[in-house]
């Protein structure tokens, strides 16, 4: 069965299992599939008939090859195991699934195997989180033997000196959560995708995966494949999640988001007044940090304190405020938790009369709670009512863009959930975020805060790559260990984007630091208090009315990582290209001085292309013949930006 430009599987219908080469190399070997069935382990290894079948397919992933192993055996389900194929992609989708009478499964294998050892020095076993909650970071682990370790929905291991690697992750999100186990060998190193992963420190789920149940059951597909390059494979795997589960929420065609959130400085202190001096001086201090033709003003948490009694007429008048100033006005929710769940079960919640003891999603016995707030089943009329009560005074204000959070609260495994059909986290998600994207109806900017990292794609344009960072250089590090691990999302969503970028009273080089963790990232939005004056109030109106910075996040996409090497810290060095324009970013997040003597070839520029280049955030030397060489000082960032022939 080919695939890409020099990709083979060879699948043996003796024996159950396969190899897979690309460009003459072994990659994978005696790859099998195996699940739990009502009870019973099924493995393709363990049936005694087995029959190929190939029928044409043209999908989102373009003209290619279905391929079907069918296989029987007496007093067992019907298995299939099939492999999606084309010649346009460096690798392939599989999927497995059962046929029969009541089937239920909550743990399917599709990929079980092993994979060629990398020859290379420094190798390294990527961990991914599920979602960015609890502050939680990417982690390049060290790949030697004896290591065993687990990933969230997507795997990686790679040679960071060479690049070369293998990635195997769901493309699919909407039934299942998936784990992929890695574990390194003397001359081989297995590999376990695994439908049905939990674990509470990663899902956050206290219980056991939920089970799927029919007369059909079905894994998620699978991407798999080998790589010259693992940061290009990455950026495949996050291209095949959009193709694969395309948006629900309608494409967002305008200019790349930039503009101002409250929760930055002001959180819990936001006010009618406080807001009306931030768009004073977005109009009259920084009219120039626009794209297009306006900026966002996003009310965060604690908003609802400019209600009273249900009378939302001071928000709405906030709103057209901001739009008077030729701004949009933007607002913040949580559609999946209660965070008044300590006032009791009997409370009524707003849109209907239905008790929030009767929401709260069952978990064990008990209820889930993580950040201070309980889990509502998504699927509950109650929880439904209450998004269309206030998405809806919220839509009457006239707001245009919302930032949603802890949106993981509507992804954890329960008992069981109102909606029968409803049996596992993911399919609660769906509901939920379909529900909610239905009553947004169109109108706004949707921005997600902590939530599912793959699954979120289809519901939302934009989605916070880490978890509230501010201003210090520990959080800049901090937002780029997601960025360096991460970035291949910004193919996902519209935007990537690494949260409130803060000045307040850290010296400029940090500053400088913080602002180019969002432009790597590929958004901006600022989190400072405008409505008064500091140190941060010239800054912000020297590097927000810049040219060069605005043109650079027009493109709205993320920076490469230069380095895959760092564990759970960040990569010092990110590269982007537009056309002829080349960008390097360096960050020195250490306490002294640095100097970087880099590798042209390792950036991917070609010194002898270079007509000019200059550095954008600061006066900063830089010398380049076949390296790159550049001095920063103690927590500093640097900008060059060459412009090539």
């Amino acid at each position: 069965m080919p695939f890409g430009k020099a990709g083979l599987i060879r699948y043996n219908l003796r024996t159950g299992t396969y190899n897979v080469s690309q460009n003459g190399r072994e990659v994978f070997l005696g790859i099998y599939a195996l699940a739990t069935v009502n009870g019973d382990t099924l493995s393709t290894k363990k049936y005694e008939i087995r029959k190929h079948y190939r029928v044409p397919v043209t999908d989102g992933f373009g003209k290619g090859s279905k391929h079907i192993i069918v296989l029987s055996a007496i007093g067992k389900p019907l298995m299939k195991q099939v492999f999606y194929t084309y010649p346009g992609h460096e690798y392939f989708l599989t999927e497995l699934s059962f046929s029969g009478d009541k089937l239920s499964t909550n743990h399917m294998q599709p990929v079980v195997g092993e994979f060629k050892a990398i020859a290379r020095q420094d190798v390294r076993s990527l961990f991914v989180p599920f979602d960015n909650d609890t502050f939680i970071s990417y982690d390049a682990r060290p790949f030697a033997q004896g290591f065993k370790g687990m990933s969230a929905e997507v795997g990686a291991v790679y040679a960071n000196d060479s690049r070369a690697g293998i990635i195997a992750g769901s493309v699919e999100h909407e039934v299942w959560k998936t784990g992929v186990e890695t574990q390194a060998g003397e001359s081989a190193n297995q590999i376990k995708v695994w439908a049905g992963y939990t674990s509470e420190a990663v899902t956050r789920d206290k219980i056991a995966h939920g089970a799927i149940s029919g007369n059909t059951v079905r894994s998620p597909k699978i991407f798999v494949g080998g790589f010259a390059d693992w940061r290009i494979g990455m950026e495949a795997y996050g291209k095949a999640n959009r193709i694969a589960e395309p948006p629900f929420i309608f494409n967002w065609t305008k200019p790349t988001p930039v503009g101002w959130n409250s929760w930055g400085v002001i959180q819990e202190h936001i006010s009618f007044d406080k807001t009306v001096k931030v768009a004073n001086f977005f109009a009259d201090s920084i009219p120039a940090f626009r794209t297009g033709n306006t900026a966002y003003i996003d009310l965060d948490s604690y908003w609802d304190m400019m209600v009273s009694h249900s009378d939302y007429s001071k928000l709405k008048e906030l709103a057209d405020y901001c739009k008077s100033k030729g701004l949009q006005p933007g607002v913040y929710w949580a559609p999946f938790t209660d965070w008044g769940h300590g006032g009791g079960p009997d409370r009524i919640a707003d849109g209907g009369n239905y008790k929030f003891g009767d929401m709260w999603t069952k978990t064990g016995g008990g209820y889930h709670d993580i950040d201070g707030a309980r889990a509502l089943d998504p699927t509950h009329p109650g929880t439904k009512a209450r998004i269309a009560y206030v998405i809806g005074k919220l839509k009457a204000c006239g707001f245009t863009m919302i930032k949603i959070d802890f949106l993981g609260h509507g992804a954890v495994e329960s008992e069981h959930f109102y909606d029968p059909k409803i049996t596992t986290g993911m399919q609660a998600y769906k509901a939920g975020m379909e529900y909610l994207t239905q009553q947004l109806g169109g109108q706004m900017l949707v921005y997600a805060a902590i939530s599912p990292s793959l699954a979120t794609g289809r519901y939302t344009h934009m989605r916070r790559i880490a978890c509230d960072a501010f201003k210090s250089i520990e959080n800049t590090r901090y937002t780029l260990n997601s960025v360096s691990y991460g970035w291949w999302q910004t193919y996902l969503y519209n935007y990537i984007d690494a949260d409130h970028v803060v000045f307040n009273d850290e010296k400029e080089g940090a500053n400088r630091a913080r602002l180019l963790s969002a432009l790597v990232t590929g958004t901006w939005i600022s989190g400072d208090d405008l409505s008064t004056t500091g140190q941060w109030t010239a800054r912000i109106k020297k590097y927000y009315q810049n040219t060069d910075l605005l043109q650079l996040v027009r493109d709205g996409k993320a920076f490469r990582p230069v380095e895959g090497n760092t564990g759970t810290g960040a990569s010092e060095v990110f590269v982007k290209q537009v056309g002829k324009t080349f960008y390097l970013a360096v960050l020195n997040y250490g306490k002294q001085p640095k100097t970087f003597a880099l590798s042209a070839e390792r950036l991917g520029l070609d010194t002898k292309r270079i007509a000019s280049v200059k550095e954008v955030l600061q006066d900063n030397v830089i010398t380049y013949d076949n390296g790159i060489s550049l001095k920063l000082g103690a927590e500093d960032a640097a900008l060059y930006q060459f412009t090539l022939k």
